[in-house]
């Protein structure tokens, strides 16, 4: 009789929530058009999430680090982010994963190049660090937030990145030009 139960409540916990249309979650989100895996519509109004990085310039090897926060307030369960040239639609570097509401993501044959949510716990803020490749051009980071089933935005994008050569930039992002006060000739 006990293993009995057991069934019957394994059943109800699999499939009971899909026969009585409870929403999903853990939705998945496309690499290429960062749009979610169900039939809604993004968003048209202005998304209430901001999406920063913290410096304007890298090299290769800079850790920069990448916050997506919700504004006044709102939540998120759901993101997808990514870092891309202005003019691709293919994930550059890679992600470090430094917050538990994060997890990295295989894109394009790429690890990490992508960072998901861990979770469908409803977050405020959640803060990753990306990794500069060799060779790319100015890049934003792009991301697809979904407040719930129905209701998200594709495209948030941050600034502008621009990279910049050995001899200006440090490792992390900040100029390390000197200046002479005292030059002698």
């Amino acid at each position: 009789m006990r293993k009995h139960s057991f069934f019957v409540f394994l059943f109800c916990g699999l499939f009971l929530p899909g026969i009585l249309g409870f929403p999903r979650t853990n939705i998945s989100i496309d690499c290429g058009s960062l749009l979610p895996n169900h039939e809604a519509k993004p968003q048209t109004t202005a998304p209430p999430f901001l999406l920063v990085a913290s410096f304007d310039n890298f090299e290769p090897g800079n850790e920069i680090p990448v916050t997506l926060e919700g504004l006044n307030g709102v939540g998120f369960k759901e993101f997808h982010l990514q870092a891309r040239e202005i003019e691709g639609d293919v994930p550059v570097g890679t992600f470090n994963i430094t917050d538990s509401n994060t997890k990295g993501l295989e894109c394009h044959n790429m690890t990490n190049s992508a960072v998901i949510n861990a979770n469908s716990d409803l977050k405020q803020k959640v803060t990753t660090k990306w990794v500069a490749p060799h060779g790319v051009k100015d890049l934003r980071f792009t991301a697809t937030v979904v407040q719930d089933q129905e209701k998200f935005w594709v495209g948030i994008q941050s600034k502008t990145l621009t990279p910049t050569s050995s001899e200006s930039v440090n490792g992390t992002g900040k100029s390390k030009r000197k200046v002479c006060f005292e030059c002698i000739c």
